[in-house]
């Protein structure tokens, strides 16, 4: 009996494993380079042994028996995988926009650095809010939801069923909306004090025109910056973990 099964279950792990080995090398944090393959591939492999007895029964059954079907599972398992990994790093985008907009407007702008949950440069306060950001997601727990997201993802599209591209691409429209929204929300006290500070110091100069304006504006924007981030960094941070919620919640059905 065991032999008579074991090419199914081969078949509906290898179709589950498309999935999620596609999800994990484009999740956030964990689907960058700086990461081992062999680490990514291996938390691919647990997450699908954790998944198997759960979502096994939603998989389509008698595929070993029907090469077309199974090759067309497979590419569509992978593209879905595909498209929720990006939608997940464009949701948690908005540190990087909130961090570049700040940095931008206290003068830290030229200061450079690899966010390693985007693998890619960026300011070092995008840096910054985006591994404290991360830190917060899994110290509340929301990395639970985001498993639980990723379980409702096999009903809310089925393998084996076509893709639903148009679903995908409003996904990624809202994504990368609400990412530039919440980026702006969380940086718009330090656009406020840079447009206070600039109109400032152009009143400034016109007022004592041989004041070299520049190298006393800059150090004290920079000071005053970073006051204000000290300051505000804990609702910065609460505003991230919420639209990270919001976002996750929407993967989870009723």
């Amino acid at each position: 009996m065991t032999i008579t099964i074991l090419p199914e279950v081969t078949v509906l792990f290898l179709l589950l494993f498309a999935r999620l080995g596609a999800l994990v090398m484009l999740m956030p944090s964990l689907g960058e380079q700086a990461i081992p393959s062999r680490y990514r591939l291996s938390l691919a492999l647990a997450m699908t042994l954790l998944f198997f007895p759960i979502v096994s029964t939603t998989l389509p059954q008698g595929l070993q028996n029907d090469t077309p079907a199974l090759i067309f599972a497979l590419i569509t398992e992978v593209l879905t995988g595909v498209a929720l990994g990006l939608v997940a790093r464009l949701a948690l985008s908005v540190a990087q926009v909130a961090g570049t907009t700040v940095a931008a407007n206290i003068g830290l702008s030229f200061a450079q650095t690899v966010d390693p949950t985007m693998g890619q440069q960026g300011a070092v306060i995008g840096g910054f809010l985006s591994v404290t950001g991360l830190t917060l997601v899994f110290v509340t727990d929301l990395h639970h939801l985001a498993i639980a997201g990723i379980a409702d993802s096999y009903r809310m599209f089925p393998p084996g069923s076509y893709l639903p591209i148009e679903d995908f691409r409003d996904a990624a429209l809202m994504a990368v909306a609400e990412a530039f929204k919440v980026g702006i929300q969380i940086a718009a006290p330090f656009m406020l004090f840079g447009l206070v500070f600039n109109l400032g110091l152009g009143v400034l100069q016109k007022l004592m025109p041989q004041l070299q304006v520049f190298f006393l504006a800059l150090p004290v924007s920079i000071g005053v910056g970073l006051i204000l981030f000290a300051l505000l960094v804990g609702a910065m941070t609460t505003a991230y973990v919420e639209h990270v919620r919001t976002v996750l919640m929407r993967f989870i059905g009723p």
